[in-house]
């Protein structure tokens, strides 16, 4: 597949051919359902678009059935200037319903497939877009990162993920699931590439309050050479498997044979992270998700009276996940909770934010996990608890606003990819992109 620097450089006519090209091979794979819709917007380098980003006359659902038959009057700001630099929206791409879920199986539209084995989840919830480029079926795509939806579908699936500093991308025209720790972020073929497609969408929004207002490009200064000082967290990895503790032993002697610096850190229990997480992301859920209620836009499911109409059209709307979620957030907000769960949630996010920067006092970038396992079989994480547990290594860095990039670091026994993230020090992308460009290229990892 033509890289997102290859197809820069492309005519026209060329890239009329190649969209052609891409139509079929998707017609080919359907059953891999990782669009659900192809449009196309522009003669630009086509680009695959998660379904909960908006782009003016499309329809965006959130991989939800409540959402159905609603369409974008707008585009969202990373779309805007996409088309400024010359790429094109190209087909919407399958999620977990309003990106809450792990596997992509929670969708509307039905689960994707895993383009490496069938059998397996491709990640979520970002799980479509995942899906797309490591198939072939995209050259890139858009994703959207809450508690890790780019780079553990990114790991599953043997592609480059890469979730911004909070703030670095706007999120005007992005469908909210928890507003303090949703970011956009690109999902490429390699290192580069997701350095040209960040550049592209990133930079300053008046139209977002919690944009930070920074230009400043990384593409033009990537620099592999460069020495760092690398942390590592041997004892983070309790509950990796064998196959992600080996990755991480293969990554480690890889950064040392670049010229890097490894240096031992320990960080607390992620069981704090996973607690203070869902609770964060539930109550912010409960709150963005009130506003659907079929009457402003969305399906409608017509009930006796105004208050049955609420409750029908919820009820029939979202899904399982989702309505856990709901009542989990309303939980944690209720009165007499509040105080209990909600308030010490935000304290230990602080405490992790001040984790983090102790560790970089001493260093650069954090190498750790991505997920404990490859990807699942279907039907593996049995329970709830059992997928929430799979973000482990992931949500931290959303409760800090830290950036932090996943890419493919070996095959398991299984020939499934497994991936490893770098982590750096807000608005510090240049670092995390210099050093995740020395680490691919030490590996030389193929599909």
């Amino acid at each position: 597949m033509i890289t997102l620097k290859e197809a820069l450089t492309l005519s026209t006519e060329e890239l009329k051919k190649l969209k052609e090209e891409l139509q079929d091979k998707i017609a080919q794979n359907p059953e891999l359902n990782a669009y659900i819709d192809l449009n196309n917007v522009g003669e630009g380098v086509p680009i695959a678009i998660k379904d909960n980003i908006q782009v003016k006359d499309w329809s965006v659902t959130s991989g939800s059935n409540i959402l159905q038959g609603y369409i974008a009057p707008y585009n969202a700001t990373v779309i805007e200037k996409m088309l400024s630099a010359g790429l094109s929206p190209f087909g919407r791409t399958n999620m977990d319903e309003f990106a809450m879920g792990s596997t992509t199986e929670s969708s509307f539209y039905g689960k994707t497939l895993n383009p490496i084995n069938a059998e397996r989840v491709p990640g979520g919830s970002s799980g479509g877009s995942a899906a797309a480029v490591g198939a072939g079926l995209a050259i890139a795509a858009l994703g959207s990162d809450t508690g890790g939806s780019i780079r553990q579908p990114a790991a599953y699936c043997g592609i480059v993920g890469m979730k911004p500093t909070y703030g670095r991308v706007s999120r005007y025209g992005l469908g909210a699931y928890a507003s303090s720790l949703d970011q956009i972020g690109p999902m490429t073929q390699n290192v580069e590439d997701a350095a040209i497609l960040y550049d592209i969408i990133a930079g300053s929004d008046p139209k977002d309050s919690t944009n930070a207002g920074m230009d400043d490009k990384v593409t033009p200064n990537l620099n592999a050479d460069r020495k760092l000082k690398i942390a590592v967290l041997p004892k983070y990895l309790n509950d990796a498997s064998n196959d992600v503790k080996e990755a991480y032993e293969k990554a480690i002697e890889a950064l040392k044979s670049a010229g890097h610096t490894i240096l031992e850190k320990e960080m607390m229990d992620a069981k704090y992270d996973i607690s203070a997480y869902y609770i964060t992301a539930t109550a912010e859920a409960t709150t963005n998700l009130a506003r659907y209620d079929g009457i402003r836009y969305g399906n409608r499911i017509e009930g006796k009276n105004l208050e049955d109409t609420f409750i029908q059209t919820r009820s029939q709307g979202f899904g399982d996940e989702v309505k856990r979620r709901i009542m989990l957030g309303n939980f944690v907000l209720s009165s007499g909770y509040y105080e209990a769960y909600y308030v010490k949630a935000q304290r230990t996010r602080h405490i992790i934010k001040d984790e983090y920067a102790k560790i970089f006092q001493d260093v650069d970038l954090i190498l750790s996990p991505v997920a404990p396992t490859v990807a699942p079989k279907f039907g593996e994480l049995a329970t709830p608890m059992q997928m929430y547990l799979s973000d482990i290594y992931t949500i931290s860095i959303n409760l800090a606003g830290l950036p932090a990039l996943s890419l493919p670091v070996m095959k398991s026994s299984e020939g499934m990819p497994v991936g490893l993230q770098l982590i750096a020090k807000a608005y510090d992308e240049q670092t995390l992109f210099d050093g995740a460009l020395s680490l691919e290229k030490t590996l030389a990892y193929k599909a």
